[in-house]
C-alpha cells in the first residue's frame, strides 16, 4: 500500500485470536474486539486494550488507528456483565475496576494520533463510552442502536459516558439520551453530532480506512500538536488553550514537514509528508 511518502508498506503486525485482535498496514493499526457476534468488552479485552494503548503510544510508526467490533453483526454490547464479580474481586474494588476503564479511554482519547471508532449494529454502554473517546466516529447508515441505557438496569453510565456525551452533543440531547435509555440511528446520530458521517454499512469499513489512510498521511507532528490543542480545549480557559496553540505552531515551524508542505504549495503540487 502507498502512505504519505509515496512508499510501499506491507503489513508489518497481526494478532490472529485472543479478546483483541491487533491488525496492522502499513502507518494503520486497526484494533478488533473479538467476541463477535455482540462482542463484549471483557475482563481479558480490557487488559489487552489497555497494553496496547500504551505501546500505541510510543510508536512512531502509527500515525492513525481504527477500532471495530468482529463481525459485521454489533460493534459491541459493552461490558461483559456476567464477569462483574470476578473483575471486582481480582481489582480489589469496584472503584478500582471502574478505574481501569476510566485510565483506558483517557489514554485512548490522549493518544497523539488519531483514533477512528467505527459504529454499527449494537453500540450500547461501553460500546459507545470508548467511541466518545476517539477522535472520530463512523455509523451504519442502517441498523446501528447506539445509546447510553444504563438506566434500564438501575444504575448509570461508568466509563466517562455522561460527562464525554455531553461535551459531544450538548446538555439536551445528553439528557434525553441517558435519562430515556434511548438507542438511536446513525442518521440520528449523525443529526445531533455524535458521529462525523454516515455510510452503507458494506461501504462503512472501507470509508474508515480510507479516513485513516488520510489521516495517516498528514504531518504527525503537526497532528499531535493539534490533538493537544483541541482534545483539552473545552476544559482550559481560552487564553491557556490559545497558548497551547502557539507551542503548537513553534513546535512545527523548521521542521521537515514545514518546510515541505512550503515548498509543495508553492510549486502547486501535493506535499509529502513524514519522510524523515
Amino acid at each position: 500500500m502507498l502512505v504519505g511518502n509515496g512508499e510501499v508498506m506491507s503489513t508489518e503486525k497481526n494478532t490472529r485470536d485472543g479478546p483483541l485482535l491487533v491488525e496492522r498496514d502499513g502507518a494503520v493499526e486497526t484494533l478488533v474486539i473479538n467476541d463477535a457476534p455482540r462482542n463484549r468488552m471483557g475482563l481479558e479485552f480490557m487488559d489487552a486494550l489497555e497494553a496496547e494503548v500504551q505501546r500505541l503510544a510510543d510508536d512512531s510508526g502509527v500515525r492513525a488507528v481504527v477500532i471495530r467490533g468482529a463481525g459485521e453483526e454489533n460493534f459491541s454490547v459493552g461490558m461483559d456483565l456476567k464477569q462483574l464479580p470476578e473483575g471486582v474481586a481480582r481489582m480489589g474494588s469496584l472503584e478500582a475496576l471502574l478505574d481501569q476503564r476510566l485510565r483506558v479511554l483517557s489514554a485512548i482519547e490522549n493518544l497523539p494520533k488519531p483514533v477512528i471508532a467505527v459504529l454499527y449494529g449494537y453500540c450500547l454502554g461501553g460500546g459507545l463510552e470508548l467511541p466518545l473517546a476517539c477522535h472520530f466516529r463512523l455509523a451504519a447508515a442502517e441498523g446501528a442502536r447506539i445509546g447510553l441505557p444504563e438506566l434500564d438496569l438501575g444504575t448509570v453510565p461508568a466509563w466517562g459516558g455522561s460527562a464525554r456525551l455531553t461535551r459531544c452533543v450538548g446538555r439536551d440531547h445528553a439528557l434525553d439520551m441517558i435519562l430515556r435509555a434511548k438507542k438511536i440511528s446513525g442518521p440520528e446520530a449523525l443529526r445531533i453530532g455524535l458521529v462525523n458521517a454516515v455510510w452503507p454499512l458494506d461501504e462503512l469499513f472501507q470509508q474508515a480506512r480510507d479516513l485513516a489512510l488520510e489521516l495517516a498521511r498528514m504531518p504527525a507532528g503537526a497532528v499531535r500538536g493539534m490533538l493537544r490543542c483541541i482534545v483539552g480545549a473545552g476544559e482550559k480557559p481560552l487564553a491557556e488553550a490559545i497558548a497551547e496553540e502557539r507551542r503548537a505552531v513553534l513546535a512545527t515551524m523548521g521542521t521537515p514537514d514545514q518546510r515541505e508542505g512550503m515548498q509543495a504549495f508553492l510549486a502547486k503540487r501535493t506535499p509529502r509528508f513524514n519522510r524523515e
